[in-house]
């Protein structure tokens, strides 16, 4: 930035403000004198002690704060010793600085005015000083030149593909340049534009971008601005190949399948992180860290093939995890999870957990693969449960096998599953047992997976099998999930945030639905028939307690489901800035029947609060029943799909 020429008549001050500096420098080298504080007092820390003045500054609120906590006269309010002299030099130097503070907020042609006077009788401080300003006009912003060189930007081995990709690539940061004509022009901001303009450079295709020339030019009389800024692109990168540090118990070409680096692709940071996340998530790393080898490319070249540096620490061959919690729906809860990462002779991935709580006791275990080149793996898992299933306590034990695939936004997988359960209670169902083949399709498609707020998803799952015991009757099983979040408009700007923070309220709604198609006599699993109820379907009745209705009242698994819910979520903002707060408002509805022509569905309404934290929302909601007419809390930590 180039600041204004000073008026004729502001020479001989600037003249005085610099002999000042040097007659001050020069006094701490006589005998007897002391030097400045090395460290800069605040002025909370100089009103505890002897002041030699006190300060106050009359500008606008637009500018005061910036001159009261930057003005290089607070340093000497604790020298109680100053002498007048001194003192009359420092307001001289004043003066120069707070034109240079006011032009980092735009303002060139300030009036300024600095008193000192005695100090009213009972002051702390023999003298008062008073600095008044009036900063005028602000400057704004007439326009902004953007201009590139480098390799990608003019290198002579550019390919016409490749230069019709830079023009692209020139213009998303000359569409989305921060400062446009008539903004108010500060230092921060014009900071900010070109630090945002060399980071959208960065993020895809230009890592190496750097700014290579910047230049404000000011008019102070007409309080114009005219921007230029140069950025040097560096080459354009591609992804090469993973190279793995650090591996010792697993293979290093295994976590090339597992991080799914798209070798060949133009670079983007976000799919790097993407699979940075995928590794460390993976339970094989306890650290990973990924970057792009840039020191062995050629800068002349205008497209560059780089190799991916992967610095990892493994995770140990062998862990268990202790674990102790409290749900709403299924009161407190103790677990032990035992994760071997390397099975002998299979190489597999194994899981195997112990979960005691009020309603159930589970004892699962999952073996999963590395992921091959098309990203499927092999899994296997077995599962024996006791949990409370209406009006009973169902025994069952759970068998399956099949392959299954992740993707950026996509899930899919394949099985076969085998169930058996046998019921306790009085009239319990007979046992029953079934073999199925299954699959599962799930795509996300949020702006967030853990905290989103806008976005939708959905899950279909769809299995076709027979029953085995008494007569062997077919059957088919589908369940639907839906889930949507709606923008309703901005609720609050913060006032004191740079750049301002906006949140959306949202509508969040819900759906899913099910069906069990088969003989009416068919002996299905329970534990393929649906019951729901509690914290994620239906607010205001406990957990798994909507279900169907023998004539007696017995509640047991219907072959029917239908969930609904809409939630009102809405930003809390407190004196004008938004929290991670936000209150929520809803109704949720379901039902479970045997026959769609006696569905009698549940309601419930409530209202509860949000806290956004890292890890997903913490979510506390009050409910009614509408037909069980009581009152339940309920509470729940993420957001799952």
């Amino acid at each position: 930035m180039r600041p204004p020429t000073p008026a004729p008549a502001r020479w001989p001050a600037l003249l005085l403000s610099a002999l000042a500096a040097l007659l001050l420098q020069g006094c701490s080298l006589l005998p007897g004198t002391r030097e400045p504080p090395a460290e800069t007092p605040t002025p909370a820390a100089a009103a505890s002690g002897p002041l030699a003045f006190t300060l106050d500054v009359h500008a606008p609120d637009t500018v005061r704060e910036t001159l009261v906590d930057n003005l290089e006269l607070q340093r000497y309010r604790q020298l109680p010793d100053l002498q007048a002299g001194e003192l009359s030099r420092l307001l001289v130097a004043a003066d120069a600085n707070a034109r240079e503070l006011l032009g980092t907020l735009g303002y060139f042609s300030p009036a300024i005015t600095i008193e000192s006077r005695p100090a009213p009788q009972g002051s702390a401080a023999p003298r008062h000083v008073v600095l008044t300003v009036e900063p005028g006009q602000q400057t704004t912003v007439t326009g902004t030149q953007i201009d590139f060189t480098g390799a990608a930007a003019q290198g002579p081995g550019r390919s016409p593909e490749s230069a019709q990709r830079f023009e692209a690539d020139a213009r998303r940061v000359q569409r989305n340049w921060p400062l446009a004509p008539g903004d108010a022009f500060t230092q921060r901001d014009w900071d900010n534009a070109k630090t945002q303009g060399l980071r959208r450079l960065q993020e895809r295709r230009y890592p190496t971008a750097r700014l290579a020339g910047s230049r404000a030019e000011i008019d102070a009389d007409q309080h114009r601005a005219d921007l230029n800024v140069t950025y040097d692109t560096g080459p354009a990168y591609r992804f090469g190949p993973l190279q793995v540090n650090g591996s010792e118990r697993y293979d290093p070409d295994g976590a090339r399948r597992i991080a799914r680096l798209p070798s060949g692709a133009d670079y983007s940071e976000a799919e790097l992180l993407d699979a940075q996340q995928r590794l460390a998530s993976s339970g094989y790393y306890d650290a990973v860290f990924l970057t792009l080898d840039t020191e062995h490319a050629d800068p002349q070249a205008a497209a560059v093939t780089a190799p991916v540096v992967a610095q990892v620490r493994e995770a140990k061959l062998q862990k268990v995890v202790f674990g102790a919690g409290f749900s709403t729906d299924s009161g407190p809860r103790l677990s032990v999870d035992h994760i071997h990462n390397r099975l002998p002779w299979l190489g597999w991935r194994a899981t195997t957990k112990l979960s005691l709580d009020r309603d159930a006791r589970l004892l699962d275990t999952e073996w999963v693969s590395l992921p091959d080149d098309g990203n499927w793996r092999r899994f296997g898992a077995g599962q024996v449960k006791r949990e409370a299933t209406g009006s009973y306590d169902v025994n069952s034990v759970r068998l399956r096998g099949g392959v299954s695939q992740t993707s950026a936004h996509i899930d899919r997988n394949y099985y076969l599953q085998y169930d058996a359960a046998h019921a306790q209670g009085v009239d319990a169902p007979a046992d029953s047992g079934a073999i199925s083949a299954n699959y599962g399709w799930t795509g996300r498609y949020f702006n967030d997976n853990a905290n989103p707020t806008r976005g939708t998803g959905v899950g279909l799952e769809l299995g076709v099998g027979t029953t085995l015991r008494g007569q062997r009757d077919p059957f088919v099983r589908a369940r639907v999930r839906w889930q949507s979040f709606v923008p309703l408009g901005k609720v609050a700007v913060s006032s004191g945030a740079e750049p301002p923070v906006q949140r959306n309220a949202r509508l969040a709604l819900r759906a899913e639905g099910g069906a069990v198609v088969a003989r009416e006599g068919a002996q299905v699993p329970v534990t393929q028939l649906f019951i729901t109820g509690g914290d994620t379907t239906v607010r205001g009745y406990g957990y798994r307690s909507i279900g169907a209705h023998t004539d007696n009242g017995t509640l047991y698994g219907g072959r029917y489901l239908a969930v609904a819910s809409a939630e009102w979520q809405r930003p809390i903002a407190v004196r004008g800035d938004v929290t991670h707060w936000e209150s929520a408002l809803f109704v949720d509805a379901g039902a479970v029947t045997d026959a769609l022509q006696r569905i009698s569905p549940r309601v419930g309404v409530g209202a509860g609060l949000r806290w956004r934290s890292p890890v997903g929302p913490l979510q506390a909601d009050v409910a009614w029943g509408v037909q069980s007419k009581s009152v339940r809390l309920h509470l729940r930590l993420g957001f799952t799909f």
